[in-house]
This record gives structure tokens, sequence and C-alpha cells, in this order.
């Protein structure tokens, strides 16, 4: 797949020109879209305007609206928030770490036969500047600030854009749909 040739963004605005420029294209590369945003430094002057915190959960704050190709998020984790098992709607999603520290948990699909606990996968912690990627065929996941001192903030791209999800309770594999809410950017 032919990749943009395109320069390292300097700032958070100029990783938003860069990625409005590889989603021209109808046909996503993954490797692409994760290097560019490995490449932008995270600076919290660019994306602190973007971060809103909320005592009792975790807050997804829109930065771009990707021309409907993708959504650009700032989520902000307080201390101990996490999200709850969840899929991710046959979008692509991509998560680069701002501030702070996040566990994510990766978690294989329910078989839908048996009700029981969810087989765990793997566990990693990802650190500043460093970016995951997940989709719906590598299974399912779960983000944590396991901080209880720290505020974690991450850069979230999802694409196409999708406004609910399913999540899922580790003890038994059922699912619940839920819509996901989002803070509209304030510039």
């Amino acid at each position: 797949m032919e990749q943009t040739e395109v320069m390292k963004p300097e700032t958070l605005d100029d990783l938003i020109q860069v990625l409005h420029q590889i989603f021209e294209s109808d046909c996503i590369n993954v490797e692409e879209v994760q290097n560019i945003m490995e490449s932008y430094e995270s600076n919290p002057q660019d994306w602190m305007k973007y971060s809103k915190f909320d005592k009792y959960r975790y807050t997804r704050n829109l930065v771009d609206a990707g021309n409907g190709k993708f959504n650009l998020m700032i989520l902000c984790w307080g201390e101990g928030h996490g999200s709850s098992i969840h899929d991710h709607t046959n979008s692509h999603c991509f998560m680069k770490l701002l501030q702070g520290q996040l566990k994510e948990t990766l978690f294989e699909w329910p078989d839908g036969k048996c009700r029981g606990d969810m087989v765990q996968r793997s566990q990693r912690v990802l650190q500043e500047n460093k970016v995951a990627y997940i989709n719906d065929s590598l299974g399912l996941h779960r983000v944590e600030n396991v901080s209880h001192t720290e505020c974690a903030v991450s850069l979230h791209l999802y694409s196409p854009p999708f406004q609910s999800c399913q999540t899922f309770d580790q003890r038994t594999g059922g699912t619940q749909s839920r819509v996901l809410a989002q803070n509209r950017a304030q510039t």
C-alpha cells in the first residue's frame, strides 16, 4: 500500500493536517497512521485546551471530526479511572499516550457457547509518546490509569468514527450496547 509523503508533525495542528492528507484515500495504511502518530512528540501546550477531566470517570473530548473518515479525540483519565472491556464496532483504533501511563489489557472474544470468565490474552503498560493499535479482529480491550496519584491523557484516532460500542462483563462475557459520550472541542 502506498504511503503519503509527509513531514514529521511538530504540533498537534500539524498532525491533524497530515492525518487529513492520509485519510483522503479510501484505504487505510495502519502502519503509516501509527508511524505518523508516533512521530508527534507530546506537547501539553498543543493539547491542554482539549483536556477536560471529570472526577468520576474518564472523558472523551473531540479534537477533530476528520471529514467523517476519522475522529481524533483526547481522552482524560483521572486517578484510577478505566474503561469497560469493549469492542471498536469494526473500526481501527490508534491510541497515543500524551501524559502519564495507561495499562491496556487485551481479551479474547467470548465464544457465546458458555458463560464464564473472559480469557485475558495480554497486558502491557503504555508509556508517554507510545502508540497502541487495536481493531475487532485483534480482540477486545480495557484501558486503565492504574495510578492513584497521577492523571493520564491519551490521543485516540478512530476510523471510521463510531458513536456506540459493545461492553463486556469480565465474569460472564455478557454484552451490553453503550452510547459513547463525547465533549465537543471548545477552541
